[in-house]
C-alpha cells in the first residue's frame, strides 16, 4: 500500500464531494489548462502523463479505485479528457478572434478565406474556414498561427457559424467534443 493509498481515504473522507471537486478545479484542472493551446500537436505519450493527473483528479472526487475506467467520472464531472480540452482552449480563443474579443495580435494568425482576394467565390468561403499557412519545419506545425485555423476548419459547419454566441459556442463545442 502506497502513501497515496493511506492518505486519500482520510482526506476523502473529510471533505464533501462538492468541496473535492472545487479543490481539483483550482488546483489540478486550472494547471491542465493553463497554455494548453501550446500542447495541441503533440505526441500522445506526453498527454498520457497530463491524463493521468486528470484521472487520478477524478478519481479523488468520486472516491472510485485506481482500475475503474476514468470516462463515466469525466462525463460525470462534465470535463473534457485532456486532448478534447486543448481543442476546446484553442477553438475558442479562434472563435474571440472572429468576434473582436480577443487580443489583436492574432489577426495576422486567424484570416478568414472570404477575406483573401481571389477566393470569395470557393465554397469554403461561405463554411467560415480560415486559410492554413504552410510550415517548412516541424516546430511550425505546433505553432497557433498554423494549429488555430486547422482545429476551427476541423470543427462541423454549424459551429463555426458567425452568429453564435460566446456561451452558445462553447456549450456546442463541448457537447460535440464529448461525442467525439
Amino acid at each position: 500500500m502506497t502513501l497515496q493509498d493511506k492518505t486519500q481515504p482520510s482526506v476523502r473522507r473529510s471533505l464533501t464531494t462538492e468541496a473535492t471537486r472545487a479543490l481539483v478545479q483550482a488546483f489540478v484542472s486550472c494547471r491542465l489548462d493553463y497554455c494548453n493551446s501550446l500542447l495541441a500537436r503533440v505526441a500522445d505519450v506526453y498527454l498520457r502523463r497530463l491524463q493521468s493527473v486528470q484521472n487520478s483528479a477524478n478519481r479523488l472526487v468520486f472516491g472510485t479505485h485506481r482500475h475503474d475506467h476514468t470516462m463515466p467520472v469525466l462525463v460525470g464531472l462534465h470535463w473534457l479528457p485532456v486532448r478534447q480540452r486543448i481543442i476546446n482552449k484553442t477553438a475558442v480563443l479562434v472563435w474571440k478572434y472572429l468576434h473582436d474579443a480577443a487580443h489583436r495580435y492574432l489577426a495576422d494568425l486567424c484570416v478568414p478565406a472570404h477575406s483573401v482576394h481571389g477566393r470569395q467565390q470557393l465554397c469554403s468561403t461561405a463554411s467560415g474556414t480560415l486559410l492554413v499557412p504552410g510550415a517548412q519545419t516541424a516546430n511550425g506545425q505546433l505553432s497557433f498561427a498554423i494549429n488555430g485555423p486547422r482545429t476551427w476548419n476541423s470543427l462541423p459547419a454549424d459551429l463555426r457559424t458567425p452568429d453564435t454566441t460566446l456561451c452558445s459556442f462553447k456549450g456546442h463545442l463541448k457537447a460535440h467534443l464529448f461525442q467525439q
